[in-house]
């Protein structure tokens, strides 16, 4: 848009700036967000152009600005095209970034047996049915179960010295899994695991991602101060389950990732509850409440709590996540509602570099 607007333009403008984002919390014309504004005998047309395609008010925000618009005296006609780019997160030091990749995203844990890599896959899916680009990259270096859990059986390919990534479900994945048969013990010790790590970093080709997640294998060891040594992350998950065990290393994990300064953008309480199929009564197996407590008591946002459900492991097993097996179902909408939030996250840590982020 020019820098000197029309009477009509100005108005318009004016009343676009009533439309706010609800996660970033300031109006859609401060944002940037409307692109090539034109209006032609009364009809008015203009783009929203959003920081995520997993964005879950998207089509109230077109109803806001189309309400808006409308007010307009001279405006008998409005078009809106929602659309997306998701802002590139800013590398760290002296970190590279991964050449293609916008925004690197660790899944963790402090401990093992809390389904990390089912929430890890299922969120990973999830952001792609939005439209999003995504990768997933295997860092479990002992236990690769990824492979499985997508669906994907074959070995990678080079192109041009480049490692070639599988895909199913619209997400490019590269894991130790696809390299080793499935009996082989992986007795490695920290210099191999890091190689390991820096070959799935560095000549793996990515290609143009918006979001690529790493599945963390658990604790807080080799593989994790490696990544975070030489990898921009846009941020960090923290998986666990209600119980205080689990908890309890959840925390360590916070601090581990908060000394070595990566921001984290929030936990996901996984096995929250049972829910019996056929009377809908609620039981808290594992307790109840834990992951929000610890949210709140870090000051970092909790992303959303996960059912224990028996299609979650049917469709690990399978090579089926949820997401895209039963998408309507309970566990589905849960993650298609933390893939909105993580969305959120690193929506707002990118528009604001070394601040707080707002906890939703």
């Amino acid at each position: 848009m020019a820098s000197e607007h029309t009477p009509l333009e100005k108005s318009i403008l004016d009343a676009l700036r009533t439309v706010q984002d609800p996660d970033l919390r300031k109006d859609i014309v401060t944002l940037n967000f409307v692109k090539n504004l034109k209006i032609e005998n009364g009809k008015v047309s203009f783009a929203v152009e959003l920081t995520t395609p997993a964005c879950p008010v998207k089509k109230e925000m077109e109803q806001w600005a189309r309400e808006a618009v409308l007010k307009v005296p001279g405006v008998r006609e409005v078009d809106i095209q929602m659309t997306s780019a998701v802002p590139r997160g800013t590398a760290a030091g002296d970190k590279q970034s991964i050449e293609g990749v916008k925004n690197i995203i660790a899944v963790g844990s402090g401990k093992g047996g809390v389904g990390k890599t089912t929430v890890t896959v299922n969120l990973a899916v999830a952001l792609a049915q939005t439209g999003a680009a995504v990768g997933l990259m295997d860092a479990d270096i002992y236990g690769p179960n990824v492979p499985l859990m997508m669906g994907i059986v074959g070995r990678p390919y080079a192109v041009d010295n480049r490692i070639q990534t599988l895909s199913n479900y619209g997400v490019r994945v590269m894991s130790m899994g696809f390299l080793a048969s499935d009996d082989t013990p992986l007795i490695w010790r920290g210099p191999m695991l890091h190689n390991v790590i820096q070959q799935f970093i560095r000549q793996v080709d990515w290609g143009e991602l918006d979001y690529l997640l790493i599945d963390l294998p658990p604790g807080t060891g080799d593989v994790q101060l490696s990544l975070t040594q030489t990898v921009p992350l846009m941020g960090a998950i923290i998986v666990s389950t209600p119980q205080d065990v689990a908890l309890q290393d959840a925390c360590k994990a916070i601090l581990m990732f908060r000394q070595v300064r990566v921001e984290v953008l929030g936990i996901v309480e996984n096995m929250s509850y049972f829910q019996c199929p056929k009377c809908n009564e609620r039981t808290h197996i594992f307790s109840h409440g834990g992951g929000a407590v610890t949210a709140e008591k870090y000051g970092v946002p909790f992303l959303g709590e996960v059912p224990l459900n028996a299609s979650l492991r049917e469709g690990g097993d399978s090579g089926k996540p949820v997401v895209a097996a039963d998408p309507d179902s309970i566990v589905a909408r849960a993650f298609t509602g933390i893939a909105e939030k993580v969305a959120a996250q690193v929506s707002i840590a990118n528009l604001n570099p070394g601040g707080k982020m707002i906890i939703v």
